[in-house]
């Protein structure tokens, strides 16, 4: 017997790899610190946790949901939408429950593409973008995000007959792994390139409200005429520290994501009401400002400690606007996963390199920053001993 042959295209070995060096690492006696997976470290705030604690106690609440989400989610995320971007979404026909934004972006492709047909895809980009594609036995063309344009797709640089093959194609800004963001100009280049060429945009805005100093993410679906090309997909993992929970969402027009809706009818029932209940509780908070939301605040500062403290040590790195990773150029001489083996091995610090989100990523590597600040300052203490960063 033997699996299916995609299988050999997925592939999420470079953290299985770095997971098991790690553990290599441990068992010397070494206390490493990980900063590979981007897993929030602090829980939800406590008006979430109780209203979660709440809704599990209600037996009403072990019915199977319906798979779209309830009538009080769907109505909480257009609201948040109207407060947030002020964009006007029917809750009935244009928002749909998702178990995590991760969940909803791997069936995309199923829902759009038949085997042999294209999608555009960043690089680097998240691996779920190229997987979801793969499953479905698409193609794929990537968009190389570069430096020098801002980590920004040139969509002059796409062939015409690509672009005309092509069914959909994957934005993600604030992105993961780049840090990078996108501003309104980029988002009405993106949807006139769509509307020119009939294609589909699949925007991931998960890092909405990680923002840092007074940024604030735009939506696509701000800008005049998106809703005729783009959906968006956005998620309560990040934004409320309950990336446990598995909740998220997509918004758009009700024809662009009824396709997805269909996929998931006929794979799950839906999230747990109990979780749903939680997450009104975190959208109508932010609403209302009666809870302040501190996490952008949180990784802002983490930023800060630990970016101040490698420009000291002679690894200067731009600070980002957004999100909660960094994307790092590393020093010559080795090759990001080089540079990623050697840092754990020397010093028990934990990166992922960066040609693990494409080829484009070759020679960075992204740092999570999902320790407290004294933790990171520990960081660089031990980068400094290494000697592997070198002051010019």
């Amino acid at each position: 017997m033997k699996p299916s042959k995609r299988l050999q295209s997925l592939s999420s070995a470079i953290f299985t790899e770095m997971a098991q060096r790690k553990r290599v690492v441990e068992n010397r006696g070494t206390k490493v610190i990980d900063l590979g997976i981007g897993s929030p470290d602090h829980p939800p705030a406590p008006h979430i946790i109780e209203a979660l604690v709440s809704a599990v106690q209600n037996p009403a609440n072990y019915r199977y949901p319906t798979t779209e989400g309830s009538n009080s989610f769907r109505e909480a995320v257009a609201d948040w939408y109207e407060h947030r971007f002020a964009v006007k979404l029917d809750p009935q026909q244009e928002v749909h429950a998702l178990m995590g934004s991760q969940d909803g972006l791997a069936h995309m492709a199923q829902a759009w593409i038949d085997p042999g047909d294209l999608v555009l895809v960043p690089d680097p980009g998240y691996p779920i973008y190229a997987a979801g594609v793969v499953i479905a036995g698409g193609d794929m063309y990537p968009m190389p995000l570069l430096n020098e344009n801002d980590f920004l797709p040139d969509f002059s640089q796409i062939p015409d007959d690509v672009a005309r093959r092509a069914k959909f194609m994957i934005l993600n800004y604030p992105n993961n792994p780049l840090a990078a963001t996108a501003d309104r100009d980029f988002f009405e280049h993106a949807v006139r390139y769509a509307k020119d060429n009939d294609i589909l945009i699949v925007h991931d805005l998960a890092y909405s409200e990680l923002a840092f100093d007074g940024y604030r993410p735009p939506s696509i679906l701000e800008i005049d005429g998106a809703k005729e090309v783009a959906i968006e997909f956005n998620s309560l993992s990040k934004s409320f520290n309950m990336a446990g929970c598995r909740i998220a969402y997509v918004v758009g027009r009700a024809e662009l994501i009824k396709p997805l809706s269909i996929i998931k009818s006929n794979i799950d029932y839906g999230v747990f009401l109990a979780i749903q209940e939680a997450a009104i509780s975190a959208i109508r908070m932010d609403i209302s400002g009666s809870y302040p939301n501190r996490v952008a605040e949180l990784y802002q500062k983490r930023r800060d400690v630990l970016l101040d403290g490698l420009a000291e040590i002679g690894w200067v790195i731009g600070k980002p606007k957004a999100t909660m990773f960094v994307w790092a150029r590393i020093p010559e001489g080795y090759s990001s996963a080089e540079f990623a083996y050697t840092l754990l091995e020397q010093v028990g610090v934990v990166v992922i390199p960066g040609n693990a989100f494409g080829e484009k990523g070759e020679g960075f590597v992204r740092i999570a920053l999902v320790e407290e600040e004294e933790v990171l300052k520990e960081v660089v203490t031990r980068i400094a001993s290494s000697g592997l960063i070198q002051r010019k």
